[in-house]
């Protein structure tokens, strides 16, 4: 098994679940979500609180396929706080390199979530998970990973370069999925793609780093950046391809399931790729177990409640090399 440090934030997520006061209503081509009036009192279904975060969903994926896992983020001092350290110790993730914020509270998400079409709305307060300045990429000197996996830095390329440059020093590879902060800066972006061994993006973030309409295209761009590029595509599944195996593949979604909860879908993909990976598998196997791994979070609510262990048997999908 492998050694994978995270990079990332950690949240507290409150999910208010209903299945009628929350929906939808829709105004020309938009939608406005919770069809609540200003001043009522609203009665909810259900109340859940849960954990969150990309750097703490992906840490989460990789204890439980048996990796050596360890999560660099910032909390606070306060009940979120606590409650983050408790799933990730029962989790086996090591906390280790966690970073305790004064002065600041724990990062909190309060989704909104309709609990018939599983959509949502996301109401954020970022706290110690505002800012990452403070990570030190020194810290990979005593870790010695075998890969860094960095999620967004709400657009910190500054702290991310610190990390890649380090990792190369070091020869640690790198897995790295972008956000949408980064993703403003997309010349700064693509030169930090140099560093990085894995790159995973959907079609959409894709199309703000270099020219191509159509899949194929996006990916032989990025192909050129970077050895192994995944681009998602949401329900139409995305393609993916290995320059150093002259490998490309393009793929569906591994089932069609109920949605009760898209949230961590992104980080149990990226996260799942990797851990398959690292575990022997082969890249098409490795992209069957991700989209398996994406699949099951979207059946739960909570952002990692569904994370496999890679223990499972899995069925075939829709894929095919191209």
């Amino acid at each position: 098994m492998a050694k994978i440090v995270s990079l990332g934030s950690a949240l507290q997520d409150i999910y208010l679940i209903d299945h009628d006061d929350l929906s939808p209503t829709a105004i020309g081509d938009e939608a406005i979500f919770g069809n609540i009036l200003v001043g009522s009192k609203v009665d909810i279904d259900q109340l859940s609180y849960e954990i969150g975060g990309g750097g703490v969903n992906s840490s989460i994926t990789f204890a439980r396929h048996g990796h050596e896992a360890f999560l660099i983020t910032n909390i606070a001092r306060d009940a979120a706080g606590e409650a983050i350290l408790h799933v990730l110790e029962r989790e086996k993730v090591n906390s280790g390199y966690i970073n305790i914020i004064n002065r600041k509270a724990t990062g909190t998400s309060v989704i909104l979530l309709d609990a018939k079409r599983g959509e949502r709305t996301i109401l954020t307060h970022r706290g110690a998970s505002e800012k990452f300045d403070n990570f030190n990429a020194a810290d990979l000197t005593s870790l010695k990973p075998d890969y860094l996996y960095v999620t967004t830095l709400r657009g910190d390329l500054d702290t991310i370069a610190k990390f890649f440059k380090k990792a190369r020093e070091l020869n640690i590879k790198i897995m790295f999925n972008p956000g949408i902060k980064e993703l403003k800066k997309p010349k700064e972006l693509a030169r930090l793609f140099e560093y990085v061994d894995i790159l995973l993006v959907n079609k959409s973030e894709a199309s703000k780093i270099v020219p191509g309409v159509v899949l194929t295209e996006l990916l032989y761009h990025l192909n050129n950046y970077v050895p192994v590029v995944i681009i998602t595509d949401g329900a139409m599944g995305g393609i993916a391809g290995n320059r150093k195996t002259e490998e490309i593949y393009r793929f569906g979604i591994y089932e069609d399931v109920k949605m009760k909860d898209a949230t961590g879908a992104g980080d149990a993909f990226g996260s799942g790729f990797l851990a398959a990976l690292l575990e022997g598998k082969s890249f098409r196997s490795s992209l069957i177990f991700a989209s398996a791994n994406s699949t099951s979070v979207v059946t739960k609510i909570g952002a990692n409640k569904g994370i496999l262990t890679g223990h499972e048997e899995l069925h075939p999908m829709p894929i095919q090399k191209i």
